[in-house]
C-alpha cells in the first residue's frame, strides 16, 4: 500500500535529500513537503497524511511543538523528529510525545528502520 509521508524542514536541500532517500526505500509512497509547522498543519488538515518526518530546528514552532499538535490531530500517526541536537531532554520529549527521534545526519539505515516500523504500525492499525 502506498502511504503519504509529510516531510517538514525549512531547508530545501534537507527536504530534497530526505525525499531522495524515501524514494529509494518506498518509490510508490507519496511525498508531501512543508517548510514550517503552519504549512504542515494545513497539509494534515486538508490531505490524508500517514507518516510525518519533522525537523526539530525550524523558524516559528519547533519540531517537538509540531509533533504535539500532530498527535492531537492524528493520535496514531507515526512521527519522527529529526535533529543534529541530540540532547537527552529533546530525545526524551520526543518519546514522551509518542514520536521517534532520529539523529542528523540521517543515515539510510535509521530512516529505513523508522519506515519499516511506521509501515508495520499502520498495517496493524488497519487490521
Amino acid at each position: 500500500m502506498a502511504y503519504q509521508v509529510l516531510m517538514v524542514d525549512d531547508s530545501k536541500l534537507a527536504r530534497m535529500g530526505l525525499a531522495k532517500a524515501l524514494a529509494g526505500l518506498r518509490p510508490d509512497w507519496v511525498r508531501l513537503e512543508a517548510t514550517n509547522a503552519d504549512e504542515a498543519l494545513a497539509l494534515v488538515r486538508q490531505s490524508h497524511v500517514d507518516i510525518a518526518l519533522l525537523d526539530f530546528n525550524m523558524p516559528g514552532k519547533d519540531g517537538l511543538t509540531l509533533a504535539a499538535e500532530l498527535r492531537e490531530l492524528k493520535p496514531t500517526m507515526p512521527v519522527a523528529v529529526i535533529s543534529a541536537n541530540v540532547q537527552h531532554e529533546i530525545v526524551t520529549q520526543a518519546r514522551e510525545l509518542g514520536a521517534e527521534f532520529l539523529a542528523k545526519p540521517l543515515t539510510a539505515a535509521a530512516l529505513s528502520e523508522f519506515v519499516e516500523r511506521a509501515e508495520r504500525r499502520l498495517k496493524e492499525g488497519a487490521e
